[in-house]
C-alpha cells in the first residue's frame, strides 16, 4: 500500500498590486499550485512571496474565507489587495478596519520618504537603526502601518497594517504611498518636523527672532519651533522649491 501523501493542486489568480511579489510568469493569470497534505490559504499564498499584510480578500471557490483555511485539491482561490479607502462589507476582511488617521513606521532604508512624508504633514516615525521586532513593537502600540522595503518582515505573523515599497527612487516612493492610502486631500505641509516628526506650533517672534540668523530676522516675522526636538523654522529661500516638490506629488493623486 502507497503511505506517501497524494500531490494535490489549486488553481490561484493575485489581482492588482499583489502581482508584484510573483514571478513575471505568474502574474494576473491564473496558475496551478501543487501542495502536499492541508495547508492554510495563508502558508499557500505566502509560500509564493506575497506577505499576508498585502491581502484583505481571498475567494476560495467563491465564497469568502479567513487565512486559517484549509486549502483542499481542486480549490479555486482569488486573493485581493489591500483598500484602505473602501469598504466590501459582505466579505470577510482578514485584518483590521481601516486606520482613521494614518500614522507610518518607517524601516531604516526609508529615510528620505520619511522625510517627505512628514513634509506633507502625516506623521511618520523613522530611525536609521531601527531593528525588525521594534518595527513591529511600535506598529502594534500604536496603531502605525509599517512602511519598508523588506517583504520578508510584512510575513511576521504578528503584523497586522504593512506595506512593501516597490520604488527606489524617493519620490516614486511618496507618489506610490499617496495613492495607495488614498491621501488625496490629507497633506498639510510644513506642520510637523522633518528632523524628528515632531508638531510644529507657532513661536513668539521676538522669542525666536534671537535664535535666528541676522539676515532672517530683517524679512522674517513668522516662525514655527517643533515640539518635540525644538527645532526653528522659518520660510527660507527653499520653500519655493520644497512646494514644487510637494505640488507634483500631489497632482500624481488627483489633486
Amino acid at each position: 500500500m502507497d503511505t506517501h501523501p497524494r500531490t494535490r493542486t489549486a488553481h490561484l489568480r493575485f489581482y492588482e498590486e499583489l502581482n508584484d511579489f510573483l514571478p513575471g510568469t505568474l502574474r494576473r493569470r491564473e496558475f496551478d499550485r501543487a501542495f502536499d497534505g492541508r495547508p492554510t490559504v495563508k502558508d499557500l499564498i505566502e509560500a509564493l512571496g506575497v506577505p499576508h499584510t498585502e491581502v484583505d480578500v481571498i475567494l476560495v471557490n467563491g465564497t469568502s474565507v479567513g487565512f486559517d483555511h484549509h486549502v483542499e485539491d481542486g480549490d479555486r482561490i482569488s486573493v485581493y489587495p489591500v483598500f484602505e479607502s473602501i469598504d466590501v462589507a459582505p466579505l470577510q476582511h482578514l485584518r483590521p478596519k481601516p486606520l482613521r488617521e494614518i500614522r507610518f513606521v518607517l524601516d531604516g532604508h526609508l529615510g528620505k520618504l520619511a522625510r517627505a512624508l512628514r513634509l506633507l504633514g502625516f506623521d511618520a516615525e523613522y530611525s536609521r537603526d531601527v531593528r525588525d521586532r521594534e518595527l513591529v513593537a511600535r506598529s502594534l502600540s500604536e496603531g502605525r502601518i509599517i512602511l519598508t522595503r523588506d517583504r520578508e518582515l510584512l510575513k511576521n505573523g504578528t503584523v497586522t497594517r504593512g506595506y512593501w515599497v516597490r520604488a527606489t527612487d524617493p519620490r516614486e516612493q511618496v507618489a506610490a504611498v499617496l495613492e495607495r492610502f488614498d491621501l488625496r486631500g490629507s497633506a498639510r505641509p510644513f506642520t510637523r518636523c522633518t528632523v524628528c516628526n515632531g508638531d510644529l506650533v507657532a513661536s513668539a517672534r521676538d522669542e525666536a527672532a534671537r535664535e535666528a540668523p541676522p539676515r532672517v530676522r530683517e524679512r522674517c516675522t513668522d516662525y514655527q519651533r517643533c515640539s518635540r526636538c525644538g527645532k526653528l523654522y522659518w520660510k527660507g529661500t527653499h520653500v519655493a522649491r520644497l512646494e514644487t516638490f510637494m505640488k507634483w506629488a500631489l497632482r500624481r493623486n488627483g489633486v
